[in-house]
């Protein structure tokens, strides 16, 4: 006999099958929400009206100047002003085996990234599988697109 469906039954599917379908493009990951006040502001990029300020540590700043690889434990951060508010974080983090945790198709190196609300909580709305997928053209520059900007800084 089959399983009468019920339209509880249906919805519930449905909100299991919605909430799969997010957990496929939106995930956490291990990067923490980073002090933003330990951070130097290294570059600004400016996209029509947003306003993208840049953010790392000296300890980076000081990997790249020297040609050298940017240290486990760095926080990258880009900071989104819209309309001279904080819209978004982006967060890319550098730790040590990271990126064993993902199939060729979605590695950068040891780095994972996360998106934060301007409230600072984890924005789940955005795909980080979409970052890695486009911060891998840059492996040969720490999977950064603002590297050439971290190693021209001069405070």
């Amino acid at each position: 006999m089959k399983p009468k469906l019920t339209r509880t039954t249906f919805v519930a599917a449905l909100g299991i099958g919605t909430f799969t379908a997010l957990l496929a493009t939106a995930e956490e990951t291990r990067v923490t929400f980073p002090d933003l006040d330990a951070l130097i502001h290294y570059t600004t990029v400016n996209r029509g009206n947003v306003t993208e300020h840049m953010l790392t540590t000296q300890a980076a700043i000081d990997a790249a100047q020297a040609g050298q690889k940017i240290p486990d434990g760095t926080q990258v951060v880009l900071v989104d002003y819209r309309e001279g508010e904080v819209y978004r974080y982006f967060v890319m983090e550098k730790g040590p085996g990271w990126g064993a945790e993902y199939d060729d198709g979605r590695r950068t190196g040891d780095w994972q990234f996360q998106f934060y609300w301007g409230d600072q909580s984890i924005n789940m709305e955005e795909s980080t599988a979409r970052c890695q997928s486009c911060h891998q053209a840059r492996s040969d520059v720490e999977y950064m697109y603002t590297y050439n900007d971290l190693r021209r800084f001069a405070q």
